[in-house]
């Protein structure tokens, strides 16, 4: 923090702050934007992209900018930027090319958008921190491969749950004991909510109904536990994880819930459960030496063997700036994928499914998703929830059963499908996907 913080002065101090760009203006960008504005000196919000580009004005005025400027061409709203004030547009495509923007932050929720923002803003020379667990989720890791061939950085996010796991996991290993759980908390699980199901909740926060929908049924923590998989090499021990166990008891003692010889044989595991209090994730971790048993014992970690660590909150847009400064002025990347894909999430039905429907998106009505090994998730052609939207169903599929590729008929042209085909065959040296593409094509 410290470090941050310093240099993060000097560059106010040097009048060069990290200039911001925002891809999408719902709940997250609004909160962000506002941090950005009032609480981050040595960062400036530049510009926000949004398809409604009214909503993007209106968080800018939210956040405390008046007679923001809205523009379509690249000339006019560079020229805005260097005027001091941030800028408003439709066209995400300006952000991701504007010589007057350092960074993007990814907010949107989406993956095949956000592919090609992603891609874009590589060729132009921009880092991107990801506020979009689904893209991470789906496709980060072949996306971290072109990055690297650009030298930038894609990142995830301090705040967010897959890097205040990371952060933790980073500590905990920092006092010499090895992790053998990553955990989060949910307060509710139920995979058949629906956007109708949690309107009235999304709409007391101001929030997208979609989106909350994800939260609860289960989709969301799929994909982040997805993320800390392959940031570890940790796995599930089933697919689906817990499924929404319930855990009310102190979280100092949440590891009888786990058998240590499992974990150790695993590797390590990623899981999360129900009800927590006064949790938001937690590590188990155990310590080879003896001596420091006692000392652990002694300063009330218990007997173990797993010591149970855990932060009690995340706070998504208040820490996702560290993220940003680690990433421009460090060159850190949090949650970085040790390679390839370990664990990804695929689609199951929320409901009895017909031949002939066309599947919408994730968080929506028609299904949910779950993390799953790597190794079942390729062995049975499963289709990930990142990429359900627009599919068509080429028979029924029974309520809760896995929908595979077998199943469905792509959208014709979407770049993300090339790139999780690319993931496999780079990662895993697999040409299924790849095959199945050209013969769709």
């Amino acid at each position: 923090m410290l470090i941050v913080d310093t240099a993060l002065k000097r560059r106010a101090e040097e009048n060069n702050p990290i200039r911001v760009g925002i891809l999408g203006a719902g709940f997250m960008c609004q909160g962000l934007a506002n941090q950005l504005a009032h609480s981050v000196p040595g960062m400036r919000l530049a510009a926000i992209s949004n398809r409604r580009p009214e909503r993007a004005l209106n968080v800018l005025a939210y956040a405390g900018f008046e007679n923001s400027k809205l523009s379509d061409r690249q000339t006019e709203l560079d020229e805005i930027i260097r005027s001091g004030k941030p800028a408003a547009t439709e066209d995400a495509m300006l952000l991701a090319r504007s010589p007057e923007i350092d960074v993007l932050v990814d907010t949107t929720g989406s993956v095949e958008f956000g592919a090609h923002l992603v891609l874009e803003a590589f060729k132009h020379g921009k880092d991107v921190v990801l506020m979009n667990a689904e893209i991470d989720a789906t496709i980060g890791p072949i996306l971290r491969v072109h990055a690297h061939r650009y030298g930038r950085i894609l990142s995830a996010c301090d705040g967010d749950e897959p890097g205040v796991q990371m952060n933790l996991v980073r500590w905990v290993r920092g006092l010499g004991l090895t992790p053998r759980l990553i955990g989060n908390i949910k307060g509710l699980q139920d995979p058949y909510r629906t956007p109708t199901t949690q309107k009235a909740w999304a709409e007391r926060w101001g929030q997208n109904a979609a989106m909350v929908t994800s939260f609860a049924d289960g989709s969301k923590i799929s994909f982040e536990q997805s993320i800390v998989a392959n940031a570890t090499g940790f796995k599930v021990l089933q697919r689906g994880m817990s499924r929404g166990r319930e855990y009310r008891d102190d979280v100092m003692a949440i590891g009888k819930l786990y058998d240590i010889d499992q974990l150790r044989e695993l590797g390590g595991a990623i899981d999360y459960v129900v009800g927590t209090p006064l949790t938001k994730v937690f590590v188990l971790a155990e310590h080879p030496d003896p001596k420091q048993q006692h000392y652990l014992n002694l300063y009330k970690m218990g007997e173990g063997p797993l010591y149970s660590f855990f932060t009690p909150y995340h706070l998504v847009h208040f820490e996702t700036p560290l993220s940003i400064a680690r990433v421009v002025l460090f060159r850190d990347e949090l949650a970085p994928p040790l390679g390839g894909p370990v664990v990804e999430v695929c689609a199951i039905a929320k409901r009895d499914l017909k031949a002939g429907e066309t599947l919408d998106d994730y968080g929506m009505y028609m299904t949910y998703g779950e993390a799953v090994n790597v190794d079942e998730m390729s062995a049975g052609r499963y289709l990930p929830e990142g990429l359900v939207a627009g599919c068509r169903l080429v028979r029924d599929i029974a309520k809760d059963e896995v929908l595979t590729y077998d199943d469905i008929v792509l959208p014709p042209g979407r770049l993300a499908d090339t790139l999780r085909a690319e993931q496999y065959r780079h990662f895993r040296g697999e040409t299924w996907l790849e095959d199945l593409l050209k013969i769709a094509a």
